[in-house]
């Protein structure tokens, strides 16, 4: 289960916060849901591009070894 949560945390909590985004909006809280409703593909967007640093940052380090 650890494995997994480390794995895919930005889509769990990009999921929450979309879940967040929807509950505002149903409540009547529309300016608000339309801020928050930025969230989930931002947390997405940069998850993505730390994992790719990551991996070229790791790439790079093995092929001087």
């Amino acid at each position: 289960m650890k494995k997994f949560i480390e794995v895919y945390y930005p889509i769990i909590l990009a999921f929450i916060c979309l879940l967040y985004s929807v509950t505002l909006g149903l409540l009547g809280n529309t300016d608000e849901a339309q801020y928050t409703a930025h969230w989930p593909g931002t947390i997405l967007l940069f998850a993505i591009a730390i994992r790719q640093r990551r991996n070229d940052y790791n790439s790079k380090d093995n092929s001087d070894a």
